[in-house]
């Protein structure tokens, strides 16, 4: 069994003999000098002797004191050091969120950023598949769905509307309606059928026109490869203005002609479990701020065939 003082006068005494001084060792521990003072006295009736020589203006150690003071001093910092060692190795605060490829890559990754400079100590876990996913099987805090909805059993509420329209790079040189037989048109596989999709056939039956004939094709299955086939000069592309909205800011993409239509909901879904969790609820926050930016930042488009 140990034969040791409090703990609190040897950190007392430590610190008092490491400012010289109770009043800084009183600010440093956060207590008043008049503690520290009786926490030393304390240590001293432990010891059978002084510690400290008092004067009016400072406090020295005695020989004594002397010979305890580096011994405590060096077992303090190996408590600070193994300490330090424990901070550093226990595991950060992570949040999943999962979304479909596109939305992960084009939206999600370019703001992950901005989120660490407002979470630094919040690490984010990105999945992407287009897959309706099981939350709680995947250990996901967060999906971002797009569609109708509902979803049952979760706690989910909308984003943001996603709107199509075409988009070419404007070293291609379409202009108007007519321009379309110059170049092919850029198509990407929709995954789950509904008549609403806003697809180029759902397009050329909003204005009222069947396509044209001798038009050529290009067919992607991955959203983000239409992208990026489309800012290629590869054709015209109806694509999400959301997911391009940094390449409709920087020029890389125009619409020359409208219309625009409409597509489904992005919906910030939630396990019931994890909704209330600050960490989740950090990731959430983000996205709302993230959501609303964006929806300001939409530039004005054509509203009808050229």
């Amino acid at each position: 069994m140990r034969r040791l003082p409090p703990l609190s006068s040897l950190r007392a005494f430590e610190a008092a003999a490491r400012h010289g001084s109770f009043k800084q060792a009183a600010d440093e521990l956060a207590v008043t000098p008049t503690a520290i003072s009786h926490q030393i006295r304390s240590l001293e009736a432990h010891a059978g002797q002084a510690l400290f020589e008092r004067s009016a203006r400072k406090v020295s150690l005695t020989a004594v004191g002397g010979q305890l003071y580096p011994v405590l001093r060096k077992g303090f910092d190996a408590f600070e050091a193994a300490f330090e060692d424990v901070l550093q190795t226990r595991p950060r605060a992570q949040v999943a969120i999962s979304a479909t490829n596109a939305f992960t890559a084009r939206w999600l990754v370019p703001r992950v950023a901005r989120f660490r400079s407002l979470q630094p100590a919040i690490d984010l876990r990105l999945h992407a598949s287009d897959e309706t996913v099981d939350l709680e099987a995947h250990s996901i805090d967060i999906a971002v769905r797009y569609g109708v909805g509902p979803y049952p059993g979760l706690c989910s509420e909308p984003m943001f509307a996603d709107e199509y329209a075409p988009l070419a790079n404007p070293a291609l040189g379409i202009k108007g309606l007519e321009d379309l037989e110059q170049a092919p048109l850029i198509h990407f596989e929709w995954k789950k059928k509904h008549p609403l999709n806003p697809t180029w056939a759902h397009w050329f039956e909003t204005i009222g026109s069947p396509p044209p004939s001798n038009l050529g094709h290009l067919k992607f299955n991955d959203e983000s490869h239409a992208i990026q086939a489309a800012v290629a000069v590869q054709g015209v592309a109806l694509l999400s203005l959301p997911l391009v909205a940094d390449e409709l800011a920087a020029g890389h993409l125009i619409s020359p002609f409208g219309p625009v239509l409409k597509g489904f909901t992005y919906h910030l879904v939630m396990r019931q479990d994890r909704s209330t969790h600050p960490n989740v609820q950090a990731v959430v926050d983000w996205l709302r701020s993230e959501a609303a930016n964006i929806k300001a930042a939409r530039l004005p488009l054509p509203t009808s065939a050229g």
